[in-house]
């Protein structure tokens, strides 16, 4: 069923300016705090997180498996006649140069319309909209039909150890939902004119791995014909070369025939070959936007991008053994084993592979539920038109551990951008920024979806 959102106003709903103004504020002092990942002491963004819970009236808790990674949890009652309904963000970033910004990273400055920092939109503006929808929700009494969790969560950037993979170990019964909203979705997407919002309902598992090569070592002014620097370069080479076989899982068909269902012809036309196995690679040559062309190859796909080499540590001296650390992605319906199979075909078989670090594909199935239905209801109010489309997430979040103790997980952290602002340049690019006026009319659909999904029947 093709998801249109439609509304009788053109303009969409009227905005909540005083939980507009909560949720800047907040993003603001979280951007403002170095939780940079690693070592990612969140602790100080955790307070910050747990005192405006307090201040509301909530009973937050601090939990840590190691000092100064922080999580916070809070729950804000309702009867219990419906299971509960889980918020999370993480609070960690990924690293910033400063050199490379227009902006210091960790300023949280307002300019050009835009709240600037690392974390603006992975995802500390979604921690700051839930922190100020509880504490609304808290200081009015609303009568809910479910209690509504929120997990402010550490670790998320390096594998999750520290934040839901731990509070899931730990601390299930703190955490255990129904359904769960957090990041991977509910951004502004345009294609072929048309305005979508993408909402997460799957995304690709995770095999961090370390190639290996050995070799004799020797004396740097007599080069080697086995050098295992060499070797290793011409196996990491030939990866860079070579694009790994397409995978579409059933998922990516879906997102395209609804995402294009309007499109212009040619576009439909086109579709059906980016999504045969044969003909996608001479598509994906075709395509323009190189930016495009990456985004989409890493949703057909397996994926493996060298990230660390390291070898020797002597200028003069042949090292006898170089190693490079591989970010491996898995698509739905692929396995590690699959990976790993594809990784050694092109690589070779001199080439030792290490896994450090694995975890499966999540998807949601069926992805269509009432929470599902909501979010179509909700952006029918907010952005009459618009498209909303299940959708593939070529990386990981935190969804993967709360789905696995029982909750739906739907990435949707919503955030209306401009034109000329792309989600993907900005999440762990330079100048990550967030738009004021987007940011605020997240807060807006964010909590219009939550008091409408946990409402007491009957209250309004």
């Amino acid at each position: 069923m093709l998801r249109r959102v439609t509304a009788a106003t053109e303009r969409g709903a009227a905005p909540d300016r005083e939980l507009a103004d909560e949720a800047q504020r907040i993003c603001q002092a979280l951007l403002r705090i170095d939780t940079t990942n690693p070592p990612g002491n969140e602790r100080p963004a955790a307070e910050l997180v747990a005192d405006e819970l307090a201040r509301a009236g909530l009973d937050p808790r601090l939990l840590e498996r190691t000092p100064g990674r922080t999580n916070v949890v809070a729950r804000l009652r309702g009867d219990g006649t419906r299971a509960p309904l889980l918020l999370t963000a993480h609070l960690d970033v990924v690293e910033a140069d400063p050199s490379s910004w227009r902006r210091p990273p960790f300023s949280g400055e307002l300019a050009d319309g835009c709240l600037w920092g690392r974390g603006a939109v992975d995802m500390k503006n979604m921690a700051a909209m839930c922190v100020a929808l509880l504490g609304r929700l808290a200081r009015e009494k609303r009568p809910l039909s479910r209690d509504i969790i929120f997990a402010a969560v550490a670790d998320e950037e390096a594998g999750c150890d520290e934040g839901s993979a731990f509070l899931c170990r730990e601390h299930a019964d703190l955490v255990r939902a129904e359904y769960a909203i957090g990041e991977g979705g509910g951004f502004t997407l345009r294609l072929a004119g048309q305005t979508l919002y993408p909402v997460q309902v799957a995304e690709k598992g995770l095999l961090w791995l370390k190639a290996r090569v050995r070799g004799t070592p020797g004396h740097g002014s007599m080069p080697r014909e086995d050098s295992a620097v060499v070797r290793l370069a011409a196996a990491i080479a030939r990866l860079g070369a070579r694009a790994l076989p397409v995978h579409p899982p059933p998922i990516l068909h879906e997102f395209f025939r609804q995402a294009t269902a309007r499109a212009p012809a040619v576009l439909r036309a086109l579709v059906p070959r980016l999504l045969t196995p044969a003909l996608a690679p001479a598509v994906l040559r075709l395509l323009p936007d190189k930016s495009v062309a990456r985004g989409l190859a890493a949703l057909l796909s397996n994926t493996a991008s060298p990230t660390v080499f390291r070898a020797g540590n002597k200028t003069n001296v042949i090292p006898g053994v170089a190693e490079c650390e591989i970010d491996g992605r898995i698509l739905p319906g692929q396995t590690a084993d699959d990976l790993l199979r594809e990784l050694r075909e092109v690589m070779g078989p001199d080439v030792e592979l290490e896994t450090l670090r694995s975890t499966p594909p999540m998807e949601t199935r069926p992805y269509e539920s009432p929470l599902f239905d909501n979010i179509v209801r909700v952006m029918a109010d907010h952005a009459p038109g618009a498209l909303v489309v299940p959708y593939l997430l070529p990386g990981f979040t935190d969804g993967q551990f709360f789905s696995r103790i029982g909750a739906r997980w739907y990435g949707f952290a919503p955030v209306r951008l401009p034109e000329d602002l792309r989600f993907a340049e900005l999440f762990h690019g330079n100048d990550e920024r967030i738009p004021v006026e987007g940011l605020r009319w997240g807060a807006g659909v964010l909590a219009d979806l939550v008091q409408r999904f946990c409402a007491k029947e009957g209250s309004s």
